[in-house]
């Protein structure tokens, strides 16, 4: 058994330990909730500019722009990871690695060449041991305030290996927040743009969604030229703004967790602390009877 020395310096090693994770659970709490608010603000404005693309696109068609027309040959997939740079958030980074690695996989089995772009510590690191081509990285932005010139400047030389042939396809790997409990690793594609999906014109009683007829002054495929490359851009930055919320929020809950289980520790080294104290008490008021009982013989 454990002497009472060993158990009480457990107690206290783990009474610190619960100190760190309760600062680091309210310093998630307190980021957390400004990071949702930037990524509540932002995430209508980047599906309302989406869906009017889709319809300038529906009505330029495919060849008004070549960031719309997918390649006949596709060779090589760059892939955009969005990691955070520190850990202590349970399996957040871990599951965006292996989604990323389930996907860069799936593309190397049917002959295709990877690429890389990172964003993030966990996820640079894991494509240098992999041993990938690295296009760019990026370090200490993800988890911060997120300047919109670093997903500008990241979406412009995208298009510009897109417009070169250097990719054929780009994808995205990041954190889509979907609650404080849950936050999904999602694989989007960014270039060629993807159209949204047409609901056909349905009954008025019906209720049924439709794409919205929109007024375009100059020509629809003026705007393309202008409106494409930013809603790369846009993507690209919602995905940083989503991958930085669902940090904060995955080292919330992991940092409550493990103070709830420092509770629960403590409280059975503290059983163990009483069972040890009392065997040594019970130990000492035998030695003083067997010593009075001697005396007596």
């Amino acid at each position: 058994m454990a002497t009472l020395k060993d158990v009480k310096n457990k107690i206290s090693a783990v009474k610190k330990t619960k100190q760190i994770t309760k600062a680091m659970n309210m310093v998630a709490a307190s980021r957390l909730r400004g990071a949702q608010n930037n990524m509540e603000a932002f995430r209508p404005y980047a599906e309302k500019f989406a869906e009017v693309l889709g319809s300038l696109a529906g009505r330029a068609g495919e060849q008004s722009s070549a960031l719309l027309v997918p390649r006949e040959t596709v060779h090589n997939i760059h892939l955009v990871v969005c990691t955070s740079d520190r850990g202590l958030c349970g399996g957040f980074n871990t599951n965006i690695i292996d989604q990323a690695n389930a996907f860069r996989k799936e593309k190397a089995a049917a002959g295709l060449g990877v690429s890389f772009t990172l964003f993030g510590k966990k996820g640079r690191d894991w494509c240098r041991k992999l041993q990938g081509n690295i296009a760019g990285e990026h370090v200490g932005v993800i988890g911060s305030q997120i300047p919109f010139d670093i997903a500008s400047t990241t979406g412009t030389k995208l298009i510009d290996g897109y417009l070169d042939e250097v990719y054929d396809e780009v994808y995205i790997v990041y954190a889509r927040f979907v609650s404080m409990a849950r936050q999904l690793p999602t694989v989007k594609q960014l270039l060629p743009i993807p159209p949204i999906a047409v609901v056909e014109a349905a009954p008025a009683d019906a209720g049924a969604s439709y794409l919205p007829e929109h007024i375009c002054e100059p020509s629809p495929r003026e705007l393309l030229d202008d409106m494409l490359p930013r809603n790369v851009y846009v993507q690209l930055y919602s995905a940083m703004l989503e991958t930085s919320t669902s940090e904060h929020a995955a080292r919330m809950m992991a940092m409550d967790n493990a103070t709830k289980a420092c509770n629960d520790l403590i409280g059975s080294l503290t059983l163990v602390y009483n069972k040890a104290r009392q065997a040594a008490i019970t130990a000492e008021l035998m030695d003083i009877v067997g010593g009075a009982e001697a005396l007596k013989g």
